[in-house]
């Protein structure tokens, strides 16, 4: 049965591949069986959530990643008194290639990964800030490939590190100071992108990007 909620927020950002973003706390709510047409990425911040999918029960914890594929019926409840706060990125097929992944993805919609439930973060705090569309769309790059990679997608390389080649052309070319670019990749400071990107490329971001505008 349906309750009220303490919060929700949707919108929908100008960053490609992502065709909404969701917001919620909810103290009641449950969530009657639906389907939707993109594929669903979901953290929970607080609380738990119960959920069936294909008529399986599963758990979404604070800990883990949730993804559930388009097209294939899901509900969702609390499974803890006092409700659950949750984030939900939903994704159309060019940031994942849904009919070949669909199957696993029924089969293992939750991950134990710390890394990929920190950048998922990470491209919350990006999408909810106005003109920080780059530094999303960095993120949801690596994001993608890990998930692919965590559903044995054949096409996918292993986890890695942000993609320092698409680092140089969608941040460092598209003018923006280095060290947002290190915040936006998630290196820990300055130094330490420019560490990766010498070993990369043979040169600084400075250099590199004189050099392709000369």
């Amino acid at each position: 049965m349906a309750g009220p909620a303490e919060h929700v927020r949707a919108w929908r950002p100008e960053v490609p591949g992502v065709t909404e973003v969701f917001h919620a706390r909810f103290t009641e709510h449950a969530y009657p069986s639906h389907t939707h047409d993109a594929w669903t990425l979901l953290i929970v911040d607080d609380g738990a959530v119960r959920y069936d999918l294909d008529r399986h029960e599963h758990g979404a914890l604070p800990s883990s990643v949730t993804l559930l594929p388009p097209h294939v019926a899901h509900d969702g409840r609390s499974a803890r008194p006092g409700g659950f706060r949750k984030r939900v990125v939903y994704l159309d097929d060019t940031a994942l290639h849904g009919p070949s992944l669909t199957g696993r993805a029924v089969d293992r919609p939750a991950f134990d990964d710390p890394v990929l439930r920190r950048r998922i973060d990470q491209l919350h705090r990006a999408l909810a800030h106005p003109g920080e569309e780059l530094a999303a769309q960095s993120r949801l790059a690596f994001i993608t490939e890990r998930l692919a990679a965590h559903l044995g997608d054949e096409r996918a390389s292993a986890p890695r590190d942000p993609g320092l080649a698409d680092l140089a052309r969608r941040l460092v070319l598209g003018g923006m100071p280095p060290a947002e670019v290190a915040a936006a990749a998630g290196f820990h400071d300055q130094p330490h992108l420019t560490r990766h990107f010498r070993r990369v490329t043979g040169t600084t971001p400075g250099r590199f990007t004189a050099a392709r505008r000369g």
